[in-house]
């Protein structure tokens, strides 16, 4: 070990923060053991052998979107083949079909519709608290509030308290991308900015709605950009303390227009996951998204800092759209099963980390 990762791995055990450049020299670090060694020590005390994951459902309302993002394969014109855009009732029938699975969360995310107006994702959200009033509603990225305020002329926090009125309880972490505008002007530049982004989950934390955080990677961003975007997410929970738990997403290339770019490895997977561990000290979980990772990697990251394997599931739509080879669903005995083949303790949680069993 080197004499600079040696002062890195002294202040990780001494709890110290670490700082931009730190955070940068790391991502040239090969030794991977070791940059997972620090991730799991970190691991370790804020959570402990537990592994957490929960039993949901994901509905992705539609795939008509105006904002045809560079890396995105799920968004659609309207009229282009595979558009799609569900009926509440759909979107009601689709949850009913997953409850008797004794799912505790419905996923609601989807794109940005020209046409839909902001009543539709309000009723949507209204009637599933309403005949579902037990399960937890996580629900829209700040990407879709931002463009909710826009269609609706209605402020952030209005959008966001009308949508917690009709039962909105958490929002996910998606359309983070890499907060930095330079990027998104390239990949996504009809999305919200990145001080938008982190301004709804500022606003959201203020009105007491916990929220997630993403980060895509593998694209065109720089390890620069990766860490600031890191640093921007601290910065953030400092200030608020509203974040439950960070997501590393890999970067599916396939029919995007980014399809020339390749995939992650597996170590940069393991290196990206281990690093957020390490550079966010201040959000207690960090999840590993098996949909993107695959399963056997999402179960090896166990030992490089995750503490969370996401949910069951049941159907996701997006990465899949741009080849993804997992399957849409998992079933729980098998998440249990993986969390405990690795030497963890799996415990089911809801969406606020509240256990609900342990196994």
């Amino acid at each position: 070990m080197d004499r600079r990762l040696s002062e890195i791995r002294a202040k990780v055990e001494d709890g110290e923060r670490l700082n931009r450049e730190e955070g940068i020299y790391l991502f040239s670090v090969n030794d991977i053991l070791t940059l997972g060694e620090m991730a799991r020590a970190v691991k370790w005390r804020k959570t402990g052998r537990d592994v957490y994951f929960n039993v949901n459902r994901h509905i992705n309302l539609t795939n008509v979107c105006i904002s045809q993002c560079e890396f995105c394969a799920f968004g659609r014109d309207a009229k282009a083949p595979g558009a799609y855009t569900m009926t509440v009732e759909e979107a009601l029938r689709l949850a009913r079909e997953a409850v008797p699975l004794n799912i505790t969360e419905i996923h609601v995310v989807s794109a940005l519709h020209p046409q839909l107006p902001f009543d539709y994702y309000v009723q949507v959200i209204n009637e599933l608290h309403r005949e579902f009033p037990h399960v937890h509603l996580q629900a829209f990225t700040a990407v879709e509030i931002q463009y909710f305020s826009k269609i609706s002329g209605l402020t952030v926090r209005e959008v966001l308290e009308t949508l917690k009125a009709a039962g909105l309880g958490s929002l996910p972490g998606g359309g983070a991308e890499i907060l930095k505008d330079e990027v998104r002007g390239i990949t996504c530049p009809r999305k919200a900015t990145a001080e938008e982004w982190l301004d709804v989950h500022r606003t959201a934390h203020q009105l007491g709605l916990r929220t997630n955080a993403t980060m895509l990677y593998g694209h065109i961003e720089s390890i620069e950009d990766r860490v600031d975007h890191l640093l921007s997410l601290r910065e953030l929970q400092d200030e608020t303390g509203g974040f439950q738990a960070f997501i590393p997403l890999p970067f599916h290339p396939e029919n995007t227009r980014l399809s020339h770019i390749q995939r992650t490895t597996a170590v940069e997977d393991l290196k990206v996951l281990a690093i957020s561990r390490l550079m966010l000290d201040n959000v207690d979980h960090i999840k590993a998204f098996w949909i993107m990772l695959g399963v056997p990697l999402a179960q090896l990251s166990l030992e490089f800092g995750a503490d969370d394997l996401d949910g069951t599931v049941v159907e996701e739509r997006i990465t899949h759209a741009a080849g993804a080879k997992t399957d849409v669903g998992i079933a729980k005995p098998e998440l249990i099963r993986l969390i405990k083949a690795a030497g963890y303790e799996p415990v089911e949680r809801d969406t606020v980390y509240n256990v609900v069993a342990r196994y």
